[in-house]
């Protein structure tokens, strides 16, 4: 089981370190190759893998209202502990609720469980991202229109790729080979310039950014036990959905607040200390699964 933990763990730990030893003497554009995973390479990999017909979407649909429960009440879990240490709504909940499904919970998942696990770990990924871009940004902004929180490339292809799911209609397999070799080129990038990032923690709040590095994990994982009681789930969504509620927040969420000037000196602190803090928590989580043999 360690080694199960050590060769799912060693390649996140290895490759996030080569974002962060590069960003130390360079100044990559992380912006920029942000920008290109999320409106390229993702949602290739996104519709690559959602229009392949081995993967039929009817199969995920309980895992995806478990991870709709656990980002949703996340936010409900923790309402009352934000309102009683003063906390402000917007600057705390989202990083809660949102977590990182994509730099981390797709290498990891693919890492852990290998190839067989990518459906589960996208269809996360885009309920996590569609809560993300709707109530999210509305938590953030009220008056913001939903189809201009909708216009992402990500979105798009996450409808293209179910329309072609579910019609059953089959496409060349030269075609979804190449979309799968690019959209696969996210998931190394995510994670270094995820560790790229990391380089940006502001210890100034350190005291907010524990609490969110044992919040985060603590709120998912007690929302998903019973979920996975009630769902009855296959053993690898199991495995999926406990990885997917112990994920640190997503650093999308720092750049939103960056965007609508949200505090994000502080959501930086909530977002990186928790992803330093997931170094523990995940090898934990893992260890947990492996003992409960659900793959």
């Amino acid at each position: 089981m360690l080694g199960q933990i050590l060769s799912t763990m060693a390649p996140v730990f290895l490759i996030t370190g080569c974002g962060a030893l590069y960003g130390r003497y360079r100044t990559p554009d992380i912006r920029g190759l942000n920008v290109l995973t999320m409106e390229l390479f993702m949602p290739l990999l996104v519709f690559a893998v959602l229009a392949d017909q081995q993967a039929p979407m009817q199969d995920y649909a309980k895992l995806a209202l478990g991870a709709t429960v656990i980002v949703l009440g996340s936010g409900i879990l923790l309402y009352p502990v934000a309102k009683a240490l003063k906390l402000n709504l917007k600057t705390f909940l989202p990083p809660m609720m949102f977590n990182n499904s994509g730099n981390m919970g797709i290498p990891v998942l693919l890492l852990a469980f290998g190839d067989a696990a990518l459906p589960a770990a996208i269809v996360l990924f885009i309920v996590e991202m569609l809560l993300h871009f709707t109530i999210g940004l509305y938590m953030l902004d009220p008056h913001s229109s939903i189809v201009q929180r909708l216009r992402l490339p990500i979105v798009f292809a996450c409808i293209a790729g179910l329309a072609v799911n579910l019609s059953g209609l089959s496409l060349p397999g030269w075609l979804l080979d190449s979309m799968n070799m690019l959209g696969e080129v996210s998931i190394p990038l995510m994670l270094f310039a995820l560790g790229v990032r990391m380089l940006e923690i502001d210890f100034n709040d350190w005291k907010l950014g524990l609490l969110g590095a044992i919040a985060c994990p603590a709120s998912g994982l007690i929302l998903a036990w019973p979920m996975i009681a009630v769902l009855d789930l296959p053993g690898m969504q199991v495995a999926a959905l406990w990885v997917f509620a112990a994920l640190p927040p997503a650093v999308l969420n720092y750049l939103v607040a960056e965007q609508y000037n949200q505090e994000p000196h502080k959501v930086a602190s909530l977002v990186l200390l928790s992803n330093l803090g997931s170094l523990v928590v995940m090898p934990v989580v893992l260890g947990l699964v492996f003992a409960a043999g659900y793959v």
